[in-house]
């Protein structure tokens, strides 16, 4: 793949990276990609790849950095410890106004020639839920996003097209939490909510016992198919 890292402005001079993937043709819509709690790590940054092959620019932003820039961390018992503690000392306001910057540096780059979404796993898909109520992105993708159910209050303000994906079997994410979203959106005619039996939380991640390559498949192939009727 065409991929590197660049740096995204924070417009106060402490700029932070992002892991940049370009499609095969060079350009295309862009996809602002959200990390789960193990940082822009090699699963990241395939599935960033991923989603270029399928011809998006594709940037996935150091969501960590001012904890600990560039954490890149396994999903053994040590390394889950330490993405955990970072994960509960995010700050969630501060994390998505970095996210819109990260958008704004996608619009800007002359690769993009369309609309710009975002999507995101596990921490990253309530992130990518906050992206869609507050810094204007064209669409989001919602992978198993634990969190959403408690920040519902947002969910008026989500006027673009917007995805969830939940896992039936998901222990993080109980079934009344789901219903809670499935409940708050049914009447949005922009918002598609996705339920996969036999899959657990981390469904979509192969580096992880809980990946479902039957779940995985089929979200991929429904989050293109959205992804391309709405960018």
């Amino acid at each position: 793949m065409n991929s590197r890292w660049i740096d995204i402005d924070n417009s106060n001079g402490n700029n932070f990276r992002g892991y940049l993937s370009l499609p095969p043709t060079g350009k295309g819509p862009g996809i602002v990609l959200i990390q789960e709690i193990w940082g822009v790590n090699s699963h990241i940054r395939a599935a960033a790849d991923q989603y270029a092959a399928d011809g998006y620019v594709v940037l996935a932003p150091d969501v960590f950095w001012r904890l600990q820039p560039g954490v890149d961390l396994d999903y053994n018992d040590a390394d889950s410890k330490k993405a955990f503690d970072y994960m509960n000392r995010l700050d969630f306001g501060l994390a998505v106004q970095d996210m819109g910057r990260t958008v704004n540096t996608l619009r800007a780059l002359p690769e993009v020639t369309g609309k710009v979404a975002s999507l995101g796993y596990c921490m990253g898909g309530l992130l990518s839920y906050l992206c869609a109520a507050n810094v204007g992105v064209d669409a989001a993708v919602c992978y198993y996003g634990g969190g959403i159910s408690k920040q519902l209050d947002q969910a008026d303000k989500v006027k673009c097209p917007i995805l969830f994906h939940f896992g039936e079997e998901d222990t993080h994410i109980p079934k009344d939490a789901v219903d809670a979203v499935k409940a708050k959106f049914a009447s949005a005619k922009n918002a598609v909510i996705e339920t996969y039996p036999g899959a657990a939380h981390g469904f979509n991640c192969w580096g992880r016992p809980s990946y479902n390559q039957k779940a995985a498949a089929v979200a991929h192939g429904l989050s293109l198919s959205f992804l391309g009727k709405v960018l």
